[in-house]
């Protein structure tokens, strides 16, 4: 890949355990002008393997955002946060925490992690097309990310 492609082909990181989420999440994706690829897990033991190339994740791409649902099986959201921000190596990586959850203490605490930031999914369709077009167009289009 050349570094102009680099620079403007984008991975998001998608760990969510939600199959319903997962797929309405890419559906809000796909319309994106933006050159992007979404890889997608569905627990937290299985994203720290991929954010630190463990195993059949040896050859993954770094994502250039992380969207990551609090609720997860295995190893919860908040210990993903917990260790990506305490890595020297992930923790310039952007995290928005993207959940149901409006718990008061699950926003505090996340923000404690340093999280990039906290939005809480929606249930009603465009509302949620509109959240994923928002998430697209800062972080990618306002915000200067951080090359590896």
């Amino acid at each position: 890949m050349s570094i102009e492609m680099a620079e403007t082909h984008k991975t998001i990181f998608l760990v969510e355990d939600n199959k319903a989420d997962v797929r309405l999440i890419q559906e809000a994706l796909k319309s994106s002008s933006l050159p992007h690829q979404v890889v997608t897990v569905r627990d937290g033991v299985d994203a720290m393997a991929y954010l630190r190339k463990e195993g059949e994740y040896a050859d993954a791409p770094r994502p250039d955002l992380i969207l990551l649902d609090l609720n997860l099986p295995r190893k919860d959201g908040r210990e993903v946060l917990a260790e990506i921000k305490a890595d020297p190596q992930l923790k310039r990586i952007p995290v928005v925490i993207l959940t149901t959850s409006k718990n008061q203490d699950d926003i505090f605490h996340s923000y404690d992690l340093h999280a990039n930031c906290y939005i809480t999914k929606s249930r009603n369709l465009s509302q949620l097309f509109q959240i994923i077009k928002g998430i697209e167009e800062f972080w990618f289009s306002t915000a200067t990310l951080p090359l590896e």
